[in-house]
């Protein structure tokens, strides 16, 4: 009985009346629809897809596993390159004769990884053809500065702590932190 109500009811609509009720249902389905998105957006905004921030310090070692022979020092006084945080971290440790600091292995240009190489000792980055000598100066290419270098302290225990965190850029590099003396 209700169903034959109902039936004769949209029965007796008028076209007119037929479409301005689909029209009303389908804005009124629209503005739910753009409704309920914003507020899937803005609950997603409370949980982030990343839950955690990888960590910026690390352990590296004691001053005495970063040795080289101080005859074979370049004229920047830089005697080695340990590139072993290159790919995982993007930083390499450089001692010279008295001092060990670490030096981003981001480029000052684009922000491409540069590469070390020993033979020559000087870094270049792949990207525009920049390169710095062994101390992180640049010397060619359109980098604009020298490569950037990380917090670096001694520990309690005489190990070396990296912090990627902390920049020092090329005004900074005589302040305590940007280096570490040995």
């Amino acid at each position: 009985m209700k169903s034959e109500a109902v039936f004769r009811r949209l029965a007796d609509l008028t076209r007119r009346e037929l479409l301005s009720r689909s029209i009303a249902v389908g804005g009124w389905g629209a503005f739910g629809a753009v409704l309920g998105t914003g507020a899937i957006e803005t609950v997603s905004f409370f949980f982030p897809r990343v839950r955690f921030q990888p960590p910026s310090t690390f352990r590296i070692g004691t001053p005495e596993e970063f040795v080289g022979d101080a005859e074979e020092a370049d004229k920047y006084g830089v005697v080695l390159v340990d590139d072993r945080w290159k790919s995982t971290e993007r930083f390499f440790v450089v001692r010279e004769v008295k001092r060990v600091y670490a030096l981003s292995a981001r480029c000052a240009h684009l922000g491409c990884t540069v590469n070390w190489f020993g033979d020559l000792r000087t870094f270049k980055c792949p990207c525009h053809g920049s390169e710095y000598h062994a101390n992180g100066l640049n010397f060619a290419g359109p980098a604009p500065r020298p490569l950037d270098r990380f917090r670096i302290a001694l520990d309690v225990n005489g190990e070396l702590v990296v912090d990627t965190g902390i920049v020092y850029g090329p005004e900074r590099f005589n302040v305590d932190g940007a280096f570490v003396e040995v």
